[in-house]
């Protein structure tokens, strides 16, 4: 049986004062875990160096999205930057929106500008980058047609998708490390919408946005 690294087991060597962490073989490290070992500087010494780097896909087919955009203020532009190589080693053709920057900018033009490529149908769906990853995902929801969601872990990602049919990722870059965030991704890719209950609900959905497009219901 193989064992799990955890967060926990990372926490506990840095508190016994340790600089490097031994994994085996036949361990696995939770994204966590390793976001863990990068913020504190440990050093892995590790026996067989392909295992640790294999990725959940590699277990699981994964679903294939051909065009994405991606986009995010300056809080999210270091980590868009890595996200956008990490995709298209994946072979998909990516649309970068910006920012290109750290100067400070507005989260909703490039919410905005990413998730209209979406509702226009010229890429297959976007993600995007703030500090929470909640700015961008209201602003992405104004849009008809998009169903932005805000994902924290592999759970979310995965219900978002199987369940609420989204098409637009929304990722805090100041709320997770950059192994998790590639975990979201993953999950995000390899999961298809089921349909059935989970289309009625998404309809009300859409009727309820039907009835206040090109209205303005409330005022601040």
């Amino acid at each position: 049986m193989k064992k799990l690294i955890t967060e926990k087991d990372v926490q506990a060597i840095i508190n016994d004062g340790k600089a490097e962490i031994v994994v085996r073989s036949d361990s696995v490290l939770t994204p966590l875990a390793k976001d863990r070992i990068k913020s504190a500087g440990l050093t892995i010494l590790e026996s067989d160096e392909h295992l640790l780097r294999r990725h959940a896909s590699d277990q699981t087919e994964q679903k294939i999205f051909y065009k994405a955009a991606i986009g995010g203020d300056h809080t999210g532009f270091e980590i868009k930057n890595k996200m956008k190589s990490f995709l298209e080693q994946k072979g998909i053709k990516i649309i970068d929106v910006g920012t290109n920057s750290h100067v400070s900018c507005d989260y909703p033009d490039f919410a905005h500008l990413a998730s209209s490529k979406v509702a226009m149908r010229e890429v297959d769906f976007a993600i995007i980058f703030d500090a929470t990853g909640i700015p961008s995902a209201i602003t992405a929801n104004k849009i008809p047609g998009i169903r932005a969601a805000t994902c924290y872990n592999e759970f979310s990602a995965k219900s978002a998708r199987s369940h609420n049919n989204a098409n637009v990722l929304v990722i805090g870059a100041k709320t997770l490390g950059e192994e998790t965030i590639k975990s979201i991704i993953e999950t995000w890719l390899k999961t298809d919408f089921e349909g059935g209950r989970h289309q009625k609900r998404l309809d009300k959905i859409r009727a309820i946005e039907d009835k206040y497009t090109g209205k303005i219901p409330f005022s601040d």
